[in-house]
């Protein structure tokens, strides 16, 4: 069933707020917009659709997220559409999201930060500076979109979830590999970041993992105001992700704080929780070198369906939507103490 189909069992006091609205594996997700209501309001809206759209034929879950109030001129979120251009000399807050090794999950977090944080009201983009596998038009459901361009800058592609984003997903054919030497990836990262972006304020960058040619781009091009670290508890990607640090800090780029991925698999069956890749030790690590530990989140199976399905955890609801949106508060308050 697709958007128009769902939307239509909606009564009109409520269709008219659905932003967009997809059903992928009987899983239907539905950004609606929440300007002018209370909390009290915003959960009544939320309880009707999922009655509503939890008797559709073929749905098994309903997730809805509330998007907060936006300013004027802000990309809505009505489908994957190029976000409106809009003119302005001001410049996002570039935020890094890296990590030492590849497979920790950074990806997943940088989604789901940008996801949780647009749901708390603040004008989010995400750049996807992996370009030799990117994966945020996977995550933020926007494979197949390709960005239009005015002048010599391009026009972020607004995801489902009313992120403005881009990436080399967007400009390749899917599947085309990419062999470029350094100073190529170093141009193709400056065409995503030299974006119109329009009134976005942070722009997350989701690097790739190491400390090659397209992190020492961004740290001479385009220094980012603050970098989070992400890794798994287990010591060979904690290793890595202290040379991340490292990078970082020889650059003078803030270290906002370390987040542990995949951290306790609770058993579907007893609810057990252990631990395949250890657990505390970013945390640890966070401790020995005075850098804030920003959470953990857990390590589920949910979390790499939604992803696979474009479809992001903290869209949604949940304890591993909470995990995410725990982080996201601290980045937050991170952002308004180096604004005041």
């Amino acid at each position: 069933m697709d958007q128009d189909g769902l939307k239509a069992r909606l009564p009109g006091s409520v269709a008219h707020r659905v932003q967009s609205a997809k059903l992928t594996g009987g899983i239907a997700t539905l950004v609606v917009g929440a300007d002018g209501l209370d909390a009290a309001a915003r959960q009544a809206l939320e309880a009707a659709i999922k009655d509503v759209i939890g008797g559709v034929e073929g749905v098994s879950q309903v997730r809805v997220a509330m998007m907060a109030d936006r300013a004027p001129g802000a990309p809505p979120a009505t489908g994957t559409t190029a976000a409106p251009a809009v003119k302005t000399e001001k410049k996002p807050l570039i935020i890094a999201v890296g990590s030492g090794k590849g497979g920790v999950g950074k990806s997943t977090l940088t989604a789901n930060l940008a996801v949780a944080l647009m749901r708390a009201g603040r004008k989010v983009g995400v750049v996807d500076a992996d370009i030799y596998g990117p994966s945020q038009p996977t995550i933020l459901a926007t494979k197949g979109e390709r960005p239009q361009a005015e002048g010599d800058k391009l026009i972020p592609i607004a995801s489902p979830f009313g992120i403005p984003m881009l990436s080399m997903g967007h400009l390749v054919e899917p599947g085309k590999a990419i062999a470029w030497r350094g100073p190529m990836a170093g141009n193709a990262l400056g065409q995503l970041i030299d974006a119109r972006w329009g009134d976005v304020e942070v722009l997350l960058v989701d690097l790739p993992p190491g400390t090659g040619d397209v992190q020492l781009t961004m740290l001479q091009r385009y220094k980012p105001a603050g970098a989070v670290i992400v890794s798994t508890p287990q010591d060979l990607a904690l290793i890595d992700a202290q040379r991340a640090a490292n990078l970082f800090d020889s650059g003078k780029v803030p270290i906002i704080g370390l987040v542990e991925n995949m951290a306790g698999y609770a058993c579907p069956h007893c609810g057990e929780v252990s631990d395949p890749f250890g657990r505390g030790g970013v945390e640890a690590a966070a401790e020995a070198t005075g850098i804030p530990f920003m959470g953990r989140i857990p390590l589920a199976i949910e979390i790499r369906e939604q992803s696979d399905a474009g479809t992001p955890t903290a869209a949604g609801e949940g304890p591993q939507a909470d995990a995410f949106a725990a982080i996201a508060a601290q980045l937050a308050r991170w952002l308004d103490a180096k604004a005041a």
